[in-house]
C-alpha cells in the first residue's frame, strides 16, 4: 500500500468541500462569544492602521467581522473555488487566490494578519517558515493572532463532508507555537486557550497573540 502522504492537494481538497464547509462555518462566529471578544480587541488595535490579511479565509466570515468593524481586511485562500464562494457571499470584501507559505505581496504591506485554522493543515516542519512569510510582509509592529488547535500529533479525517477526499490536520502545544513565532521574529503578547463549544470538534483551541518586532 503507497503510503499516506500529508494534503497532497490541500487546494483541490478545498474545493471539494467547498460548499459544505461555507455552510457549515459561514456562521459560526454567532455562536463563538470567546471568539468574537478577541476579534472585537484585534479591530480596535487595527482599524486606520492600514490592510489586513485574513489568511487561509475559507468563506470569510473572519475577516469580514473585522470588515464591518472598520478594518481595511481582505481575504487570501489557497482553494480558487473557496474565493469564489467567499467573494459570492461577502460581495463588499476582496478575496485573492493565494499559498500563505509564499505570500503575493512585498515586505512590510501589511498592519496585520488573521490566520484561523489555516496553519494546521501545514506539516509540523513547514509552520516556522510560514510564521517566517508572516513577518516579512508586517509592517514593523505589525499584529499577527492565531487560533489552532492545541494538543500533540495529528488528526486525519477520510471521507471529509463525504465528499471523498480526505484531509491532515497538526495539533500544537503554545509552548512550539511562541517558539515559532519568536524564531520568525514575532513577539509573543498572549497565548489563550479555551476548552471547545459542544458544537466544536473536541480539542482544545488556543489564540496567539504576537507583534513582528
Amino acid at each position: 500500500m503507497e503510503p499516506h502522504r500529508w494534503n497532497p492537494d490541500l487546494a483541490g481538497t478545498y474545493d471539494r468541500v467547498a460548499g459544505p464547509y461555507a455552510e457549515q462555518f459561514l456562521h459560526e462566529l454567532d455562536r463563538k462569544p470567546f471568539d468574537r471578544e478577541l476579534l472585537d480587541r484585534l479591530a480596535a488595535r487595527l482599524k486606520h492602521r492600514g490592510r489586513v490579511c485574513d489568511a487561509g479565509c475559507g468563506p470569510g466570515h473572519v475577516g469580514r467581522y473585522l470588515a464591518d468593524r472598520g478594518v481595511d481586511v481582505f481575504g487570501l485562500d489557497l482553494s480558487p473555488e473557496m474565493v469564489a464562494r467567499a467573494r459570492a457571499l461577502n460581495p463588499a470584501m476582496r478575496f485573492e487566490q493565494g499559498d500563505l507559505r509564499a505570500l503575493p505581496l512585498p515586505d512590510g504591506a501589511l498592519a496585520g494578519i488573521v490566520a484561523f485554522y489555516s496553519i494546521i493543515h501545514l506539516e509540523r516542519g513547514a509552520v516556522a517558515g510560514a510564521l517566517r512569510e508572516f513577518a516579512r510582509v508586517l509592517a514593523p509592529r505589525g499584529v499577527v493572532v492565531l487560533a489552532f488547535h492545541g494538543g500533540d500529533g495529528e488528526v486525519h479525517a477520510d471521507d471529509w463532508f463525504g465528499r471523498g477526499v480526505s484531509v491532515d490536520a497538526a495539533l500544537h502545544q503554545p509552548s512550539d507555537m511562541a517558539s515559532y513565532l519568536e524564531q520568525a521574529g514575532v513577539e509573543v503578547e498572549a497565548i489563550t486557550t479555551r476548552p471547545p463549544y459542544d458544537f466544536e470538534y473536541k480539542t482544545t483551541r488556543v489564540y496567539a497573540t504576537g507583534v513582528k518586532r
